[in-house]
């Protein structure tokens, strides 16, 4: 085995048993042979220089390009070890060490997102095949943390519980101008349009999502109230009662946080709420992952709150509210990797063998981010004024009760619709 690559998997797996078959056919254990063992072989004398060199991006490559074959366990096993030994705060060596300045230092550079290059970011993962996302996302096509309010809710009921939950903090009346920026598939500002009767715009830099957006919308009659424009936020010059925005801020780029805030406070009305929905950091600024950088999310990056609350104070915005979810997305990634894993052989079929091992190694490290290291989702909320909304949270769960029951109204109201259908057409 290569030698800097012993020596730092000797210094970082302290406690399990990891086992590391070399290219050379020779088997060694690192840990301290406890808990149940993990084995992987490296297939190439290459691929072990490049992991020792680099293994934030290196050890992912190898695996996508099957320069790395998992004997024992799963590569959601073999990350889970190694993230648990490692935490967030590891040791590193002194080459990886520089790497990590050299990423902090270009990380303007690598999400400037203009107009050109915020579309293109996003059409490379958000254009992908709708089969694709079909086969692990809930039937509501939600690409975002889900909120679990009991630790066995189906992935289904979370992602409606978060859509409720969203709902209930935007404090919506029916006919309030609604902006949703990076509407996804339709599926929030189509809740809010549906059970709150708002009059919702959502725009997306996404092509497949905006057409299944809107037929979304043609499909349940919902067009004159819901429509979704393929569109960037910074180009929208209107005013809007309530503004949401779910799973895009991690697309914006440090670079460009005064210019969103900025913006969203101009198109925010004076007596507004905003919702913003975004994937954090609990342990201050940092950079993007190599590999998310280059094969997932280009462009992208995770926030630390200590990065995003000066340019909310400079855009004039006070913040009403503040929650953390913490181990909600790890549970919502556990359930997209079980389901992906299921569907493996469908996804190849739409992809090939690379792709499915590109995404196997994205959702594996995302789950194990969120369990053992930095990663949370934050809701901010923020108005112009501070009787905006209510002093207290009360108000929260109260709206959200009242969301179920015209959840259910609606639901019992489409069966017997369905049943009537049914019954005629017999």
């Amino acid at each position: 085995m290569n030698a800097l690559l012993r020596a730092a998997l000797t210094r970082m797996i302290h406690t399990g048993t990891l086992k590391i078959t070399d290219s050379g056919g020779k088997t060694r254990m690192f840990g301290d042979g406890t808990g149940e063992e993990y084995h992987f072989r490296i297939n190439t004398a290459a691929a072990e220089r490049r992991i020792a060199f680099d293994p934030s991006l290196h050890f992912a490559e190898a695996y996508m390009n099957s320069e790395i074959d998992v004997l024992q366990g799963d590569i959601y096993d073999i990350l889970k070890l190694i993230f648990e030994n490692t935490g967030a705060t590891a040791a590193k060596e002194p080459w990886m060490l520089a790497l990590e300045g050299i990423r902090r230092a270009t990380r303007r550079l690598h999400q400037m997102n203009n107009l050109t290059r915020a579309s293109s970011n996003v059409q490379r993962h958000y254009d992908l095949s709708e089969d694709l996302y079909r086969l692990f996302l809930d039937t509501d096509m939600q690409y975002s943390c889900a909120y679990f309010e009991r630790p066995d809710a189906t992935l289904e009921e979370a992602q409606l519980a978060k859509k409720r939950h969203i709902a209930a903090k935007l404090l919506i009346e029916k006919g309030h101008k609604t902006l949703d920026i990076g509407c996804g598939w339709g599926g929030m500002g189509l809740y809010l349009a549906r059970h709150l009767e708002a009059n919702v715009t959502g725009v997306t830099l996404s092509q497949e999502q905006h057409g299944i957006a809107n037929k979304r919308a043609f499909d349940e009659g919902l067009s004159s109230q819901a429509q979704f424009n393929l569109q960037d936020y910074r180009t929208i010059d209107d005013s809007f009662d309530r503004i949401v925005s779910v799973g895009m801020f991690e697309h914006v780029g440090i670079g460009h946080f005064s210019e969103y805030f900025q913006h969203t406070a101009r198109l925010l009305k004076k007596d507004g709420v905003f919702l913003l929905h975004s994937i954090g950091r609990s342990d201050g600024p940092s950079y993007t992952n190599a590999f998310i950088q280059k094969y997932i999310f280009p462009g992208g990056y995770i926030p630390a709150l200590s990065e995003v609350i000066p340019h909310i104070e400079k855009a004039g915005l006070v913040i009403t509210d503040i929650e953390i979810l913490r181990l909600h997305y790890a549970d919502t990634l556990r359930i997209w990797r079980e389901r992906f894993m299921a569907n493996r052989d469908k996804a190849k079929a739409i992809y090939d063998e690379r792709f499915c091992r590109m995404w196997e190694f994205y959702l594996a490290a995302s789950e194990s981010a969120f369990r053992w290291q930095n990663l949370m989702v934050f809701q901010i909320q923020l108005a112009h004024r501070q009787e905006a909304v209510p002093f207290t949270r009360n108000y929260i769960e109260q709206e959200e009760k009242r969301l179920k029951r015209l959840e259910c109204e609606r639901s019992s109201a489409n069966s017997q619709v369905n049943a009537k259908e049914s019954i005629a057409g017999r």
